[in-house]
C-alpha cells in the first residue's frame, strides 16, 4: 500500500503525486528529518518498516508519542541527517526528506549517506520550498539558497539520477510556485 506522506502545506501530497511507491510488507521508509507532519508514521501505517531520523531530541520524542498514539511502530534514530550509520547498506525501498533538508551544509556528504542505505532504482524524494520563493531585488535568484541547477548538480554527483520534477503551489493569487518536489533514483549498487 502507498503511504499518505504530505511534502509541505496547500501542496499535492503522495495520494497524487505517487512518488514513494508501496511500502507494505514491511519494506523500510526513512523519514529524513521529521516534519511537521509526522511522515513515519504514514509509513508504518501502510505496512512498512519505518525509520524516521532527526538531531533534535525534543523531535524524537514527539514522533515516539505520536507513534505510540497511533499504535503503530517507528524506529526513532537521533543522529545527524548525514549520519545514517545505524541503518543498513542497501537496506531500504524509499527515503523522504520532506522540507528538512534545504539548509544541510554539506549537502554531498547526506547525499552519499541516502544513496549507501538506498537499494538500486529505489526513490529519494525531496521536497523543499521553491527556489523562486526568495528571489527579490535584493536578492538575486541563488543568493539565498541552491538553485534547482545546485540540485540536479549535487544529487547527480551523488549518482542519483532526477526522474520527477514537480513545481507546485501555482495558483490565481500565487504566480511562482511555492514548492519543488524532486524524485531521484539511485543509480548503480
Amino acid at each position: 500500500m502507498a503511504p499518505n506522506i504530505t511534502y509541505g502545506d496547500g501542496i499535492a501530497d503522495e495520494t497524487e503525486l505517487r512518488l514513494c511507491g508501496d511500502v507494505s510488507g514491511a519494506k523500510r521508509a526513512v523519514e529524513l528529518g521529521i516534519s511537521p507532519w509526522f511522515n513515519s508514521i504514514a509509513f508504518a501505517r501502510a505496512g512498512g518498516k519505518a525509520i524516521a531520523v532527526d538531531p533534535d531530541a525534543t523531535t524524537i520524542a514527539e514522533m515516539r508519542h505520536r507513534a505510540d498514539t497511533s499504535e503503530v511502530t517507528v524506529q526513532c534514530l537521533q543522529a545527524d541527517l548525514a549520519d545514517l550509520g545505524d541503518i543498513a547498506s542497501t537496506s531500504c525501498e524509499v527515503v523522504v526528506a520532506a522540507q528538512s533538508i534545504v539548509g544541510v551544509d554539506d549537502l554531498g556528504r547526506l547525499l552519499r549517506q541516502v544513496h549507501r542505505v538506498l537499494k538500486p532504482s529505489m526513490p529519494f524524494v525531496i521536497s523543499m520550498p521553491h527556489p523562486f520563493l526568495a528571489v527579490e531585488a535584493t536578492k538575486p535568484y541563488g543568493t539565498a539558497g541552491r538553485t534547482i541547477g545546485e540540485w540536479f548538480t549535487a544529487l547527480e554527483r551523488s549518482n542519483f539520477r532526477v526522474d520527477q520534477v514537480k513545481e507546485l503551489g501555482v495558483g490565481p493569487t500565487q504566480p511562482v510556485p511555492t514548492a519543488l518536489v524532486l524524485r531521484a533514483r539511485k543509480e548503480g549498487s
